[in-house]
């Protein structure tokens, strides 16, 4: 079990999967709450996000494999705090409600914490990805148990037990997994409401054709692991070990 810990004393990292987030940049590294560390990871950005990053104060992790997974994991591995955030660098979500998502981490109450969107518009969030987020969650439930609304992008865990679910997925299949790998451990899985905002830009996966069908058939290739698969003495239950 997680000690109960203050959100001040603990190091937390923030990482932001970036692929031409140049318009969204300063608005989401500006509601980065005090004291929480930027790490944005440039996933082959063409114009100048990574330079508008730096400048702001954002450690930039360079990551040439393209894909949400490979952005993420690279980020999660450059990593040091004691918890890990994850959010989208598209002004979707709002940064400076991380820590209303990581407290239950921070507090010991829950292992993986998730932000369930809750769309301002609808345009934010279009009918079709909608029904399909619905679906997954119904996916997820029936192969783990775990009951989820929202497969959503921003969450919150710890950093050590994160890196032992030894996650494989490098492209739209690594949220799921992260989930299904998690709840496999026995860990504890909870949502936060958050808002969410219609994107500035486009979107790569549910705004193309092609992302979307990529994106399902990541996490289909996901949710057909067997249970067991790649479970370690390791990838346990948080602070099971210490």
């Amino acid at each position: 079990m997680i000690e109960t810990t203050s959100s001040s004393t603990v190091p937390v990292d923030v990482v932001l999967p970036c692929l031409n987030e140049a318009e969204a940049l300063p608005w989401v590294l500006e509601r980065i709450p005090a004291g929480w560390r930027a790490i944005v990871v440039d996933n082959g950005s063409t114009d100048g996000s990574a330079e508008i990053a730096r400048e702001l104060g954002a450690q930039v992790v360079h990551e040439a494999r393209r894909g949400f997974g490979a952005a993420c994991h690279a980020g999660l591995t450059a990593a040091t705090g004691d918890v890990v955030c994850f959010c989208d660098c598209d002004a979707s979500l709002d940064p400076s409600l991380l820590p209303q998502v990581a407290e239950p981490v921070l507090a010991g109450t829950a292992d993986l914490v998730l932000g369930r969107r809750r769309p301002v518009s609808r345009r934010a969030w279009p009918l079709h990805a909608r029904v399909a987020n619905r679906e997954l969650a119904r996916l997820i439930r029936r192969r783990t148990g775990v009951r989820l609304h929202d497969l959503g992008p921003m969450r919150a865990a710890r950093r050590t037990p994160l890196l032992a679910l030894n996650l494989t997925d490098r492209r739209s299949g690594y949220p799921l997994q992260m989930v299904v790998r998690a709840a496999d451990a026995g860990w504890r899985v909870a949502e936060r409401d958050v808002p969410y905002r219609p994107r500035a830009g486009r979107s790569k996966v549910t705004g193309t054709w092609r992302g979307t069908w990529q994106a399902v058939r990541d996490m289909r290739a996901v949710l057909a692991e067997p249970p067991a698969a790649n479970r370690t003495p390791t990838a346990g239950v948080p602070g099971g070990g210490r």
